[in-house]
């Protein structure tokens, strides 16, 4: 079975990420591409050579599944209407605008059944799936730490307005609060400090008595050559009695995770069975976020 993607969106992640993933797994194909710029979506469909749709109901009616690269927002919106309509959804992070769009996507997923998965990229890729299942494990983790620092917030050619407007903790707190999370256990509380246009800095407790720290920091300037001043980081530690384990997520993560997240969610859609990583998961990682945010708010 080769699944038919529709693709909702045609910005730079729909196009530099998504579309590509898609031509490079055999067990998808490309069905069409939606957006709301005319300009935007055919560009993109005729590089793709696929069809352009401006209407949502055509665009879902010629598609087996949805695989968004939209505003939060935006998606849960769609994702609600996509899943009344019976197409399975590939959704990118965080899953809505705020956690009431989230409910609303994880609420019309169980109702409807459709399959559902979220595009935690860096999941797919083998050092941090290495890293979950025998470099962690080993070092019978206690405690951890994570940081992400960026330059992408300072400069609107690779920031998405959406991610300037929320800050880091919007943009990156989804795929470091999901990897601590695995590594440590089940986030129970969080607290937040700093600046939500700024740096933010947030302490976990998870499952079984276990705590960690993180740091997002997405607003390096960038020289007059357009690089930034560091170099980009993600990374991931954790700390017990069997030692320390850590992991690179930016060096990880290439074309090949996300192939392999296109192949696990055309799987997903064949055997009408949503992996570990669904809406349910997202859901929980926006609680987690929405908390932090109200206790940085609650400072400003």
């Amino acid at each position: 079975m080769v699944v038919a993607v529709g693709l909702a969106g045609a910005g730079r992640r729909a196009a530099g990420i998504h579309a590509p993933a898609i031509a490079g797994c055999p067990k998808v194909r490309l069905a069409g591409v939606w957006g709301r710029s005319p300009a935007l979506i055919q560009n993109l469909a005729e590089r793709t050579g696929t069809s352009a749709y401006t209407r949502y109901a055509d665009f879902l009616r010629d598609c087996d599944a949805v695989a968004f690269a939209v505003p939060p927002a935006v998606q849960a919106d769609l994702a609600v209407s996509t899943a009344h309509a019976g197409k399975a959804l590939l959704l990118e992070k965080p899953l809505g605008g705020d956690l009431a769009g989230a409910e609303q996507v994880a609420d019309a997923v169980a109702t409807t059944r459709v399959v559902s998965q979220l595009a935690l990229t860096w999941r797919y890729a083998v050092a941090v799936r290495e890293f979950l299942t025998f470099t962690a494990p080993r070092a019978r983790p206690q405690g951890g730490s994570g940081r992400v620092i960026s330059g992408v917030l300072a400069d609107p050619r690779w920031a998405s307005l959406w991610q300037v407007e929320r800050g880091v903790l919007r943009a990156y707190g989804t795929d470091l609060v999901d990897l601590l999370d695995a590594a440590l256990g089940r986030v129970l509380a969080v607290r937040a400090h700093g600046d939500p246009g700024g740096w933010v800095g947030i302490m976990l407790e998870h499952e079984g008595g276990h705590f960690s720290e993180a740091s997002l920091y997405a607003h390096i300037e960038h020289r007059a050559d357009g690089h930034a001043h560091v170099s980009n980081r993600a990374e991931v530690e954790v700390f017990g009695p069997g030692g320390a384990a850590d992991v690179d997520c930016l060096t990880g993560v290439d074309q090949d995770a996300f192939k392999t997240m296109y192949d696990e969610f055309a799987t997903a859609v064949e055997n009408h069975a949503s992996p570990e990583l669904d809406v349910r998961r997202g859901l929980h990682l926006q609680q987690v976020l929405d908390n932090a945010e109200t206790d940085l708010l609650r400072q400003v």
